[in-house]
């Protein structure tokens, strides 16, 4: 099975790149079966959206040379080859976002850790919030409201006061940022098959941006967001440090 090789490009990546290929002969990028990632999750987040933007995936294994590390496995030299074929494969879907600038203007993102909507300036964001054609939320004013998908309710969720999702819950977590009205709704636990509709109120005075991972839509006057089950894709994890059960333990950490 060919194993292509990736680097995030910062020196502590590149110089770890630099002893693989000394100890190691990788495949080209097109050719290989699985992928080796060299760098933190912004760079496993990377290589993963540009698999979904290129059609074609394939299981990435991941080496922390960055600095959280969450969706990475540990730094190691030795034994690369029997790490992946002993790895445990953990499956993820994206979620699909499709956004409407106020302009008319559409857009169609993936997103795997979330989707959330900021507000773009000193005033707060109005939106109304539909769950599966029903409106749920006439008003919530606040800095802004996430869709996660269990795979990144450990990361900006998380900071929200979101709920961390198990990956096998097969559920979303819809959690707002800083609510000002209504002050005590906390947000919601969706099954995964739910589509929910945010539409901006008064999106002239109260401007919002779209944002799917790291790609931002301004200006938005609508977002519609639902799990892509069609697109799902594959991390590789040592079977002591596997994805699912290090999520199940940060619901313990303090």
């Amino acid at each position: 099975m060919g194993i292509g090789l990736l680097s995030s490009g910062t020196d502590v990546a590149d110089a770890a790149e630099a002893l693989l290929r000394r100890k190691y002969r990788f495949a080209g990028a097109d050719e290989a079966e699985t992928l080796v990632a060299l760098g933190g999750d912004g760079f496993m987040l990377q290589t993963l959206h540009a698999m979904l933007e290129g059609g074609c995936t394939k299981p990435v294994f991941g080496m922390n040379r960055g600095t959280v590390g969450f969706l990475m496995n540990d730094w190691r030299i030795d034994q690369l080859a029997e790490r992946i074929a002993g790895a445990k494969a953990i499956r993820v879907a994206p979620l699909q976002m499709c956004a409407t600038t106020v302009g008319g203007d559409k857009f169609t993102y993936a997103a795997i850790n979330e989707v959330s909507l900021l507000r773009e300036t000193r005033q707060t964001a109005k939106i109304e919030i539909s769950v599966n054609g029903r409106v749920a939320l006439p008003e919530l004013a606040c800095d802004g409201v996430l869709v996660a998908t269990p795979a990144g309710s450990t990361a900006y969720n998380l900071s929200a006061r979101g709920p961390i999702l198990p990956l096998q819950a097969k559920m979303l977590a819809l959690t707002p940022i800083s609510p000002f009205r209504p002050r005590r709704w906390s947000g919601a636990i969706l099954p995964d098959d739910t589509a929910v509709c945010f539409a901006i109120l008064e999106a002239n005075n109260r401007p919002v941006s779209a944002v799917a991972d790291q790609i931002e839509v301004r200006d938005v006057a609508r977002v519609e967001v639902r799990l892509d089950r069609e697109r799902s894709l594959t991390l590789l994890f040592d079977p002591e440090h596997a994805l699912d059960e290090r999520i199940a333990m940060e619901q313990f950490a303090t």
